[in-house]
């Protein structure tokens, strides 16, 4: 398998297992899908954030695929992890300055009232150049055009992976380990609430989210609802840590975003956005690693027995039923998660 020619945008697959297809072939479909789509929408889009944004998306799916496979690729997971590694890290140079501007705007939204019009003009333009400036110039092109050389170079690499082992024992240390250490990175935020530990919290809830939407095939009810909280987890988390970037870049050079006392006033309500944030994320973090490790990974291993076991016809069937209802079963959980925090 070898990522296409290039050309038009390509329609992206959906990021999980299908049946029929052994767990080698499944992750090494997902993960040359997601090469082929990063290098894709880097060469081909005419809006560069929005490409950026995409392609590292698809380097935190495969790197979620990557920690799903981590006992059984030894080494190779070591040399792959630093490989993606290095490509997310070139393309969030980029695109953080966007990131910072988005949580900046819906900041403003939720406190337009009590906040000074002229002074967040002040502080919007200034970040509206940054980006500009990042997206723009040469260091810009220069990065996204090896971020395009990296993926084609490793698609090459993915049928040498050593993945040997099919089943749910293929997949079971890496499930396992994923949500431990989540339980561990909860308990730690918990217990000493610092940006680093908010951070490390938000990578391990991703990394679980991800293997829950590998598994896609298999969800109940009950599952679909533990997707969508981890889906607000993460967001949640995320948005606690473009906060963390924008008040760092505000409090270090308060003179270019209109001076002290502008950059004072506008961090006193991100601080209260932002202490509100983690009070959601910590109290639905607490009912996503509700079951001990052991339990939740007996509980999937029987979800995935009861899969592999029904007829082709049932699989279809779930299948459609599942992507026509997602629409309409998102929106009140997530409007839950978010009256209920």
């Amino acid at each position: 398998m070898q990522l296409l020619p290039r050309g038009s945008i390509t329609r992206k697959m959906p990021y999980r297992f299908k049946a029929g297809e052994t767990v080698p072939e499944n992750i090494q479909r997902i993960v040359l899908e997601e090469l082929e789509s990063g290098a894709d929408v880097l060469t081909n889009s005419n809006n560069r954030d929005e490409a950026i944004h995409e392609a590292r998306k698809s380097v935190k799916k495969i790197r979620g695929a990557l920690r799903l496979m981590r006992p059984e690729l030894g080494e190779t997971y070591a040399t792959e992890t630093k490989h993606f590694r290095g490509i997310g890290h070139q393309l969030s140079d980029i695109r953080d300055a966007a990131a910072v501007l988005e949580i900046f705007d819906g900041v403003v939204g939720k406190y337009t009232a009590t906040l000074n019009r002229r002074a967040i003009l002040a502080i919007r333009r200034t970040l509206e150049d940054e980006k500009k400036q990042k997206e723009q110039g040469t260091e810009a092109a220069k990065v996204v055009r090896g971020a395009i050389g990296l993926f084609r170079s490793a698609a090459k690499r993915v049928e040498e992976w050593p993945l040997k082992r099919d089943g749910f024992a293929a997949i079971s240390p890496g499930l396992k380990l994923t949500y431990q250490t989540g339980r561990k990175a909860l308990k730690l935020v918990s217990k000493d609430p610092s940006d680093t530990n908010f951070h490390y919290f938000r990578r391990r809830a991703k990394d679980h989210w991800y293997h829950i939407r590998l598994l896609e095939s298999l969800w109940t009810e009950v599952m679909q609802a533990h997707e969508a909280s981890l889906k607000d987890l993460e967001q949640w988390l995320g948005d606690d840590h473009n906060l963390v970037v924008l008040r760092e870049k505000l409090e270090e050079a308060s003179d270019r975003y209109g001076g002290s006392e502008t950059v004072k006033a506008f961090l006193s309500i991100t601080g209260r956005h932002q202490a509100e944030l983690r009070e959601q994320a910590l109290s639905l973090g607490q009912r996503v690693y509700q079951q001990k490790p052991k339990l939740f990974t007996t509980a999937m291993e029987e979800l995935w027995d009861i899969w592999q076991d029904q007829p082709d016809s049932m699989k279809d069937s779930q299948k459609q039923q599942r992507d026509g209802g997602k629409k309409q079963a998102r929106p009140p959980q997530r409007k839950r998660a978010a009256s209920a925090a």
